[in-house]
């Protein structure tokens, strides 16, 4: 195992703690960081595998609740529009895909700082709507939790019961495309020793996440994990057009 992997399992713990406080969910600052270090189809199969087992912790610590309503109606056309966002990264030329992920990471941030998400209303067209989006975005770009997390904070939820609910949906979300990315190639058996590490940063992220959440004001480390991301998708960006 090469120095890369012991950098991607640090940046994946980080990413995890800091997904379960903020509740955008690791993938969204885990992606372009990692895609950095190594290769981004690598990063799309190795990320859908770890949040198998993210989604499980986040699932067993937040069990207050889970809105099962909500789960369905936003997770069936995630599910669905996963495996088309998945299925087209093997048609997409890498470079584009790298392009087009820095971008809507960077367009979803200065959406969220704006708050112009919290003017989402209640409705089972957003649910359905949100589900479609978010799940294409995880197929084809790696992360799209942040997109399920604007859907939900419409309705209000506990956050226990918006955490458990959303590690449901995503689980279902990343048991999908990480079929479609081993059937594609970008999760091999060569890359099974990963497992048992990605289980254990899995299960430490989730448990630090939940206890740190408790002492840290969510709303004022929203900002800070934003202008984080928006740095990273920026200078991405910058580094796509002087390649």
């Amino acid at each position: 195992m090469n120095q890369g992997f012991y950098l991607f399992f640090l940046l994946a713990l980080l990413a995890e703690i800091i997904g379960t406080i903020s509740g955008f969910g690791s993938s969204i600052l885990f992606v372009p960081l990692a895609s950095i270090f190594i290769d981004f189809k690598l990063v799309l199969g190795i990320t859908a595998v770890f949040h198998v087992f993210s989604n499980l912790s986040k699932i067993f610590l937040f069990q207050k609740g889970i809105d099962k309503t909500i789960a369905l109606k936003l997770g069936i056309p995630a599910v669905l529009f996963v495996i088309l966002g998945a299925y087209l990264t093997s048609i997409i030329p890498l470079k584009e895909i790298e392009l087009c992920m820095n971008l809507i990471i960077l367009g979803l941030t200065v959406f969220l700082i704006s708050g112009a998400g919290k003017k989402i209303k209640q409705s089972n067209f957003n649910l359905y709507t949100g589900g479609v989006i978010s799940g294409f975005l995880a197929g084809l770009i790696g992360t799209g939790g942040a997109i399920r997390g604007i859907t939900l904070a419409a309705f209000g939820l506990e956050k226990d019961i918006f955490i458990a609910t959303s590690a449901l949906i995503d689980l279902g979300v990343d048991s999908s495309r990480a079929v479609v990315y081993i059937l594609q190639g970008y999760f091999t058996q060569e890359h099974l020793i990963l497992i048992p590490f990605l289980i254990v940063i899995a299960i430490l992220g989730s448990y630090l996440g939940k206890r740190i959440l408790a002492y840290i004001p969510e709303k004022y480390f929203h900002y800070i994990v934003l202008g984080v991301i928006g740095t990273i998708s920026i200078l991405q960006t910058i580094q796509y057009f002087r390649a």
